[in-house]
């Protein structure tokens, strides 16, 4: 299964554990302290990220799955900006991890209030989907 791996992709996959390592290492700090340290040290990793990938692109068969990956990168519209917007704002955080652990509840909780059984089940299905 390994030498299916694309040298190119894991690379890439290097390159942002890379950016990753940086964000655990400051999480916790005020936004302020955050921003400063994606500025120093983030900010010159996404950028040669991006220059790499360009190049990489640039010389690949347009065909090439991984060149794909990188069309769906670069070529819908903002979404590098996206990608790039918590480099702007230390308040932003790099991953969606704190929405999945808010969602958690309701997708594990799914299966079990299928089955009501009773209207008064249903209403205290109903009351936990949507309170807060």
């Amino acid at each position: 299964m390994a030498e299916n791996i694309s040298p190119m992709a894991l690379e890439a996959v290097k390159r942002f554990d890379a950016i990753f390592d940086v964000e655990c290492e400051i999480t916790g700090l005020t936004s302020e302290a955050r921003h400063e340290a994606r500025q120093q040290r983030v900010a010159p990793m996404v950028n040669d990220l991006h220059d790499w990938m360009r190049a990489e692109r640039a010389r690949m068969s347009k065909h090439n799955p991984v060149v794909k990956a990188i069309n769906y990168m670069f070529e819908e519209k903002g979404r590098w900006e996206a990608f790039t917007r918590f480099l702007d704002d230390g308040r932003i955080c790099l991953t969606n991890n704190a929405a999945e652990r808010a969602l958690r509840g309701i997708a594990l909780g799914r299966k079990s209030w299928l089955f009501a059984r009773s209207e008064r089940g249903g209403d205290r299905t109903a009351f936990m989907y949507t309170s807060s």
